[in-house]
């Protein structure tokens, strides 16, 4: 066995000396206060120094980058306990609750938040290593007490009254239960402990049958593993069983049987040895516990949340159901990245608190998933509240700030609800549908909430199919470019193409080039596909305008994902040297949102793609988006306004003459203006009118192939271009 002392030590702090030393006494007080320890006090005082060092060593390691810690060191600690005669139940109920308080008190372990963790891991793994320990002891005690009892029956011809001795001194001085039966399973011995156990004196327990004493649910199957050990088809038998106290209450233990040979080797009485299971129960099901419950907060964790989750729908009322809340904590992050991540725990333990204060008068249930997200499973009475309540009942309370290091938190939440599903309904559904409306929330901004629809679930379900498999229909080739004109409004010449894309899943239809494009920002596979739209691009027109000697310029627009890319400038000009495609007849539209919002790096590619003498234009939706105000600032080439603004509105209207002044606003500023979304030939003049320069729309021609574009070019733009 490794002894612990010789185990690699980090020296604690100055000041944390004393305070481990009067920690290892206070230890060894208690521990030397339950039973005998084999030593006198002083050493074993001295013992127990030695291991918390090693569980100090143990703590500090646990803590280390790509260090799992040490078991072997922690596995010496457990054994040695146990050779100290301190592996009781209630000695490593002392341990636990000493160490357990004591270390986080050490100097060397502050801040107790950062450490306790580690500690818990720490206790945890030297609590098992106890327990094992004596297992192995006893599993040792036991195999030598068969191997002396197999020799006593064996010399029983010529040494019995010293055979007889011997077994009555290991029976006597065992912790161990131990009944010997005949083979009809009479008791003719049983041992104190075994009396202490069931709750006999052990002379009330001889001439019973030794199945009187076995749990009525285990009798019949534990009378033929005793035959089969007596017929040779076992070695052994081992197994947890249940007997019976005196009062009739179960009594857990651990049982082996084994068959004692006389004369000729003939079969001649059972013994069986028993440990008492209660503590060694007891101690699985606190660690059970632990695995099944957050440790920060104390809720059940997203496994047991599942788990009882099951139960409790199938007990719920069959006509008021259940409500299941999913809950997550905006910018979060702000928080631990901000302020640390102590003040982030704080955050949540708070919150699982307050959870409790609102839940407290319904039947619910709490969980904390992963990271800031907490579930709340509720049992619908007649007066529980209807969603709506309840959703402001927990935004009212959340929102109260929480004083961390003098510091006021609060956040806002965002809240998913699944309210009265249908009662066969199962968890897995459940949750799913949960975390689907709390998706819909975030979606429309913080401290929003989302009702579970079933209808509007189908086409979320819908959406997200199409997105998942977009990028194996672009590998395939079923995502194609396609074209539109790019029209001057004051003689109507093509001046260039604007490239899209498109896909027709089968069984869905045609999508337009921003359903395209929302698909693939939902799985990130917006990067690859716009590099390659914009290369095919490249080369198409490129070839048109190789083919009809034309200065045709190309428009292509930006996600903002793409916009805030900080590898964008890579790609775009790794494409453009590919292709040979000049910069400056290439335009390129990026979203005024993530501009005002300064994603990312998109301000810095606006500028990156200026300077490489791309043409930046800035995509305009709205009157008070402030888009224009951004022009006056950035190296911007062009303004794209929506037409859509003109719909509805009067032409002598003053929202009309706003809109006729936005041109001249974009000009002012060096810009050109395009116009999206033409459709009549009225929309055509009121801008050509405002001095908008392009424009775009299904007036001059929607989406098409390039041999459908070609008629728009002439003759000479009909030819496919070469593979």
């Amino acid at each position: 066995m490794t002894d612990p002392g010789d185990l690699p030590i980090p020296e604690p702090p100055e000041d944390g000396r004393r305070e481990r030393a009067l920690l290892a006494r206070k230890w060894a007080y208690l521990l030397g206060g339950i039973g005998y320890v084999p030593l006198v006090h002083a050493s074993f005082e001295a013992e127990l120094t030695a291991l918390l060092d090693a569980l100090c060593a143990e703590v500090y390691e646990s803590g280390q980058e790509h260090s799992p810690g040490s078991t072997g060191s922690l596995e010496a600690a457990g054994a040695r306990l146990a050779e100290l005669n301190c592996a009781s139940g209630q000695a490593i109920t002392v341990t636990m609750g000493v160490l357990g308080k004591g270390l986080l008190t050490l100097p060397e372990f502050q801040p107790a938040e950062e450490f306790a963790e580690r500690v818990v891991g720490v206790l945890g793994a030297l609590a098992a290593s106890v327990v094992v320990a004596a297992q192995n002891a006893t599993l040792a005690q036991q195999e030598s007490l068969k191997l002396s009892m197999l020799k006593a029956v064996r010399d029983a011809k010529y040494e019995l009254r010293t055979a007889q001795a011997r077994f009555d001194e290991v029976a006597t001085s065992s912790a161990s239960g131990i009944l010997v039966t005949d083979l009809d399973g009479t008791l003719v011995t049983v041992n104190a402990a075994a009396g202490v156990m069931l709750g006999h004196a052990p002379d009330e327990l001889t001439g019973r049958d030794l199945f009187e004493l076995v749990h009525p649910d285990y009798k019949l199957v534990l009378r033929e593993d005793y035959r089969a050990l007596l017929t040779g088809e076992v070695e052994r038998i081992k197994q947890s069983q249940r007997l019976l106290h005196r009062d009739g209450e179960p009594v857990s233990v651990s049982l082996t049987a084994s068959l004692l040979r006389g004369a000729g080797d003939e079969p001649s009485h059972f013994v069986t040895v028993v440990e008492d299971g209660t503590e060694l129960s007891l101690l699985q099901n606190e660690l059970s516990r632990q695995a099944l419950h957050d440790v920060l907060t104390g809720l059940p964790n997203r496994q047991c949340f599942g788990t009882r989750m099951e139960n409790l729908l199938g007990g719920a009322d069959p006509e008021l159901g259940v409500t299941l809340l999913r809950l997550e904590l905006d910018s979060f992050a702000v928080v631990r990245n901000g302020l640390g991540e102590r003040a982030a725990e704080q955050l949540l333990i708070a919150v699982a608190k307050q959870l409790k204060s609102v839940m407290a008068k319904e039947k619910a249930l709490l969980s904390r998933f992963d990271g800031a997200e907490f579930a709340v499973l509720v049992e619908n009475g007649p007066d529980t509240p209807d969603p709506v309540r309840l959703v402001h009942e927990l935004r009212q309370a959340l929102t109260e700030p929480t004083y961390v290091d003098g510091h006021g938190l609060a956040l806002s939440v965002s809240i998913g609800v699944v309210n009265r599903p249908a009662q066969d309904s199962e968890a897995a559904d459940l949750l799913r549908e949960s975390h689907q409306a709390l998706r819909r929330a975030k979606a429309n901004g913080h401290g929003q909430w989302e009702l579970f629809h079933p209808e509007q679930n189908r086409l979320d379900r819908e959406t997200d199919a199409l997105a998942a498999i977009m990028p194996g229909a672009f590998e395939h080739g079923d995502v194609e470019a396609r074209y539109r004109p790019l029209v001057r409004l004051a003689d109507g010449a093509v001046h260039g193409v604007e490239v899209q894309l498109s896909w027709d899943p089968p069984g869905v239809g045609p999508l337009s080039d921003q359903h395209c494009r929302r698909l693939a920002e939902t799985t990130g596979l917006m990067l690859p596909l716009g590099e390659w739209l914009l290369g095919t691009g490249c080369r198409q027109v490129g070839w048109w305008r190789q083919r009809l000697d034309r200065d045709l310029r190309m428009l292509i627009s930006l996600s903002p994902h793409q916009a805030a890319d900080t590898d964008l400038l890579t790609r775009l000009v790794g494409v453009l040297e590919e292709t040979r495609f000049p910069a400056e007849r290439l335009l390129v539209e990026l979203p005024m949102l993530a501009l005002a919002a300064d994603l990312g790096e998109t301000r810095d590619n606006l500028g990156a793609l200026a300077d490489l003498g791309v043409r930046p234009v800035i995509s305009v939706r709205g009157l008070g988006d402030g888009a224009l105000a951004l022009v006056a600032d950035l190296p911007v080439h062009g303004v794209r306004l929506d037409c859509g603004l003109l719909d509805g509105i009067a032409p002598d209207s003053p929202v009309a003459g706003l809109l006729r002044d936005l041109p001249e606003l974009a000009h002012r500023t060096g810009a050109d203006v395009i116009v999206d979304g033409l459709t009549t030939a009225d929309q055509a003049r009121f801008w050509l009118a405002a001095g908008a320069e392009l424009a775009v729309g299904d007036h001059y021609g929607g989406p098409c192939r390039p041999d459908e574009l070609a008629g728009v070019f002439g003759d000479r733009g009909q030819e496919e271009p070469p593979a």
